[in-house]
This record gives C-alpha cells, structure tokens and sequence, in this order.
C-alpha cells in the first residue's frame, strides 16, 4: 500500500504540496511549450521563403551558366570553376532555446570578385558565379533553419508528453489523495468529537 494515503495531516499536507509542484510543473511546461511551438513557426515561415528564393536562384544561376557554356565553352567554364577555392570556413556551434539545442552557423562570406580573370571571361559567368554563391549561402542558411526545426520539433513533442503526464495522470492523483485523506481526516475528527461529547455527557450523568 502506498504510505502517502495514509490519513495522517502529514500525508495531507505532503500531497498538497506536491500537488501545488505539479500544478506548477504543468504551467511552466505549458509556456515552454508555447515558447518553443512560436519559434518553430517562425522558423518555419522563414524555411518556406528561402526554399522559394533558393529555386528562383538555382534557375537564375544554371541559365547564367548556360550562357556561360555557350559563350566561352564548357571545359574554359570548369576551368575557371576549378580556381573557386573549396569553402571551409563554416563553423557550426550550439544555442539554447528553453533547454533545446539548436545549431547556429557562423561563416564567412565570400568575397564578391571573381577568383578568375575578367580579361577571358564574360559576364554571363560572373552572373553564375554571384547567383551559385548566393545559393550556397541560403543553403547554409536552410539547413541551419531546418535542423533547428527538427530539433525544436522533438524537444516540443517531449514537453508535450511531459505536460500531459502531469495534467492526467500527476495532477489527478494527487487531487484524489488530497480528497481521500481531506474525507478520512474530517470523518475521524466527527467521530473524536462524538466521542468526546458522549465522555463529557457520562462524566456529566
């Protein structure tokens, strides 16, 4: 038998405290949850524009490049490619969002002249290369977004099942034992004082 039911005023005030701590527990998950379900939404909102910029930009840079093929050649265009150094900069560390970790990318952005000669280019490669560099930033930018969302996601479906388990199951059964030994406690001060007035009535006699 679980000794916190116990009709004892200790037992009593016990539960009432815990109950007063759940309640507690349960509103605190409660705005975090909430906290957490309006920053996903922002996310979220910012996710769906950068995919959207991100497929205008993808179509913009590939016609610019296939201008670019036609104009100077496809083997001058990979060679020219191939002077682009290999990005290596970017740096990926942690932030806190109500106890959820979530990433935040830090890089550094390249530099908008060319790594390759004006004199044998035209300017349609200069327009791929701005239009690529732009997508690889909104791509570094899309998945520092939809990481944070995925990880924001599981902390919220986790404080969701730790709301829920305070407010059904918690939170009733320490309203009940508060109620169970509330009703012993008063029934067995009714029977004290019944007892009492019976002593006092045959001292009396």
């Amino acid at each position: 038998m679980d000794t916190r039911s116990f009709p004892t005023k200790g037992n009593l005030m016990a539960n009432k405290n815990s109950l007063a701590l759940a309640k507690q527990g349960y509103e605190l998950m409660d705005k975090k949850r909430n906290i957490l379900i309006n920053e996903i939404m922002a996310i979220t909102d910012e996710v769906k524009a950068i995919r959207g910029e991100i497929d205008k930009t993808f179509a913009e840079a590939y016609s610019a490049l296939e201008a670019a093929n036609v104009q100077l050649g496809a083997k001058t265009v990979v060679d020219m490619a191939d002077s682009v150094p290999m990005e290596n900069s970017v740096k990926v560390y942690a932030r806190s969002v109500m106890g959820a970790e979530v990433p935040e990318v830090v890089y550094e952005k390249t530099r908008k002249v060319p790594f390759y000669p004006f004199a044998s280019t035209r300017e349609s490669l200069d327009i791929a290369m701005e239009k690529f560099v732009k997508v690889k930033e909104l791509t570094i930018r899309l998945s520092e977004l939809e990481n944070s969302a995925f990880r924001l996601a599981t902390a919220i479906n986790k404080t969701q099942k730790r709301a829920n388990a305070l407010k059904n199951i918690t939170i009733p059964r320490y309203e009940e034992l508060v109620k169970s030994i509330s009703s012993s406690l008063e029934e067995k001060e009714r029977e004290d004082f019944t007892r009492l007035k019976v002593i006092k009535r045959i001292k009396g006699a």
